[in-house]
C-alpha cells in the first residue's frame, strides 16, 4: 500500500468517524434533550445546534463517501462498502425529510416526526456499526493493530449511550430523591402501618 493510499484511507477513517460517529449521535441527544426543555430560547438553541450538527455530518458523510469513491477500489465485497452505500442513501433521504419538516398540528406531522426518528435511529445504528467493520477492514488492508482505536470509539460511544440513558431518567431520578432529595419522602404501606400503632 503507498504512502498516499494510505493517508486517504485515514483522512476517510477521520471523516466518517466524526461525521457518523459523534455529530449524529450527539445531534440525536441534543434534541432528545429538547423534549423536556420548556423555556422558548433554550428550546431554539437546542434546535439549531441539532440541525447544525447533523448538517456537518451530512457534509463530512458525503466528503468521504466522495474521497473513497474517487480513489478506492469499490468492488463491494465485503461488508464496509455495503453499508457504507446504504448508509450514504440514508443520510440524503434524512437531510430531505427534515428539510420537509411540516408545520406543528398540520395532519401529516406525525407520520414525518415517526419517518424522521425511525431513519434518524437508522443512520446512527449502521454509522456507528459501519465504524466497527471500517477498523476491520483497515486492519486486514494493512495488518496494523485497531485495538487502540476500537477501544476508543468503544469507550466514546458507550458514554454517549449512558449519557442517553441517563437524561432520559434524569427527571423521574429527582421526583425520587436520589439525586436532589428536596421532595418529601412518600410513606410506604409499612410506615402507615406503624404510624397507626403510634397512634394512642
Amino acid at each position: 500500500m503507498s504512502p498516499k493510499l494510505l493517508s486517504q484511507i485515514t483522512v476517510h477513517a477521520f471523516l466518517l468517524w466524526v461525521s457518523m460517529g459523534f455529530l449524529m449521535p450527539v445531534g440525536i441527544l441534543i434534541i432528545r434533550m429538547s423534549n423536556r426543555e420548556e423555556c422558548g430560547r433554550r428550546l431554539r438553541i437546542m434546535y439549531y445546534a441539532h440541525a447544525i450538527s447533523q448538517t456537518l455530518a451530512l457534509l463530512l458523510a458525503t466528503a468521504g463517501a466522495v474521497l473513497s469513491i474517487k480513489n478506492f477500489n469499490n468492488t463491494f465485497n465485503n461488508h464496509h462498502q455495503k453499508i457504507g452505500v446504504a448508509l450514504y442513501g440514508i443520510i440524503w433521504l434524512q437531510a430531505l425529510i427534515g428539510i420537509l419538516r411540516p408545520q406543528r398540528g398540520s395532519k401529516g406531522r406525525s407520520v414525518w416526526f415517526f419517518a424522521h426518528w425511525v431513519l434518524g435511529t437508522a443512520v446512527s445504528l449502521l454509522g456507528i456499526l459501519n465504524i466497527y467493520t471500517g477498523l476491520q477492514a483497515y486492519h486486514q488492508k494493512t495488518s496494523r493493530s485497531i485495538r487502540l482505536w476500537t477501544i476508543i470509539f468503544t469507550t466514546e460511544i458507550s458514554f454517549i449511550v449512558f449519557f442517553y440513558l441517563l437524561q432520559d431518567k434524569w427527571a423521574y431520578m429527582q421526583k425520587q430523591g436520589v439525586i436532589l432529595g428536596n421532595e418529601p419522602r412518600r410513606p410506604h404501606g409499612h410506615d402507615k402501618e406503624v404510624s397507626q400503632q403510634d397512634k394512642p
